[in-house]
């Protein structure tokens, strides 16, 4: 049984529901960042951790990511959860990395509303070869996925050479890494990347709302 940590109004029209990357917490500053930017924009935000990030909690200790029949398995498990009462069709499901990577692999077969990857992991860092795309271009969800530039699981150069699916909106954050963070030289902040990425995830959220 998923447990969920909420963000903005019970009653929203559209639930987001985001899982967290390899190694941080669905709380992390960066998780919190997000939520709490489009709670307070006036949508429904659910998060939700994946088995080892739950047994880290309990025991201190960390452990590796689960494989990803686990992964996907609670993927389901937390759409069925929070879709008993209105369907999936009332969700946009995503999150940060690992979390949108594999939310990406469940959202035509959920038929969820849509999609949101936040630095979505392309390829392994210094592996541009171990393309993680095939699934993606045929992808029928809505799709927005925001990227940092300077991303090393794919940087602006590289995503523009990959074949997606019409479906799929990729936008990127100046200078950003994989957290969006830019460097100080480039005259940008973490906190302004942040920012527009919630502006463009709300954005993105309002015109499935109205279509």
């Amino acid at each position: 049984m998923e447990q969920f940590l909420f963000d903005g109004p019970a009653r929203a029209a559209r639930t987001l529901v985001l899982a967290h990357g390899a190694g941080a917490p669905m709380d992390s500053a960066f998780m919190n960042a997000i939520a709490g930017g489009v709670g307070s924009a006036g949508f429904r935000v659910a998060r939700f951790e994946f088995p080892y990030m739950r047994a880290r909690r309990a025991s201190g200790r960390k452990g590796a990511p689960d494989r990803p029949p686990a992964l996907l398995e609670s993927w389901r498990d937390a759409i069925r959860s929070l879709s008993e009462k209105e369907g999936p069709g009332s969700l946009v499901i995503g999150g940060k990395s690992m979390g949108g990577r594999i939310a990406s692999m469940v959202a035509d077969e959920a038929r969820v509303a849509g999609l949101v990857c936040l630095g979505y992991p392309f390829h392994p860092p210094g592996r541009p070869d171990k393309l993680r795309v095939a699934h993606l271009e045929s992808l029928r969800t809505p799709t927005l996925v925001i990227q940092g530039e300077r991303d090393a699981f794919g940087t602006r150069e590289e995503v523009a050479r990959y074949h997606l699916s019409k479906e799929i909106r990729v936008l990127f954050l100046p200078d950003g890494d994989h957290s969006f963070k830019p460097r100080v030289s480039s005259g940008r902040t973490e906190e302004q990347n942040l920012s527009e990425a919630v502006m463009l995830v709300t954005g993105f959220l309002e015109s499935l709302r109205s279509s």
